[in-house]
């Protein structure tokens, strides 16, 4: 299990978090070993993905101190919180704010918390959020995100939500501690698609991410 700032500094080192939701749970766990062996340590498995807790109990046993990284996304209730700790997530993705979050803190996983308006960033924040999921962050984009920073520049933000190739620099430059990236990154490989194909999009985001 991370800590909230252990997770923060992952954050701030790799700028990426992976997001990992498809139809194929043997696929899933193909695609979280391809990323994080590819370079991105920081890779969400989403819940809406069948059987998601066996892909991250079995990312982790894979991928053993690799596998430090591995979070669960699109958690809702305080029963997903527990389900993701009882399979070795290290942090938690919520969509907005709801009992997820609160069982998440109080369990001691840090959270990163779905939010959009400024009054729901300072409530993820008072909950105890890790870091803001800006979400969906393709409804304002990088220059909503600056402006949220103007008078939160505390704030941890990372955007999510329509964040493709085109716009990771810009949000970057917002002030974006981070970006949550799915489809972009991800295509269909948790569905069964192209592994090599996806390491190939994990090298041209990472490469960007270094510029």
């Amino acid at each position: 299990m991370l800590t909230s700032q252990e997770l923060r500094d992952q954050l701030a080192a790799h700028r990426l978090v992976a997001i990992v939701r498809g139809a194929d749970p043997d696929a899933a766990l193909r695609t979280v070993v391809t990323l994080v062996t590819a370079g991105v340590p920081l890779v969400e498995v989403s819940l809406n993905t069948p059987d998601a807790p066996k892909v991250i109990a079995a990312a982790t046993a894979e991928l053993g101190a690799a596998g430090l990284g591995v979070g669960a996304g699109t958690v809702r209730t305080a029963d997903d919180a527990h389900r993701a700790r009882d399979a070795g997530a290290t942090f938690v993705v919520t969509p907005g704010l709801s009992a997820g979050v609160t069982a998440a803190v109080d369990a001691g996983l840090p959270v990163l918390a779905g939010a959009f308006t400024a009054t729901e960033a300072l409530a993820a924040d008072a909950a105890g959020a890790t870091a803001v999921k800006l979400f969906p962050a393709s409804a304002g984009g990088p220059s909503y995100l600056r402006a949220l920073r103007d008078p939160l520049p505390d704030l941890h933000f990372v955007p999510v939500g329509g964040v493709g190739a085109d716009v990771v620099r810009a949000y970057l430059n917002a002030g974006a501690l981070a970006v949550g990236v799915g489809s972009p990154l991800v295509g269909d490989a948790a569905s069964g698609g192209n592994q090599a194909e996806l390491r190939e999009r994990a090298r041209t985001f990472l490469a960007m991410l270094a510029e």
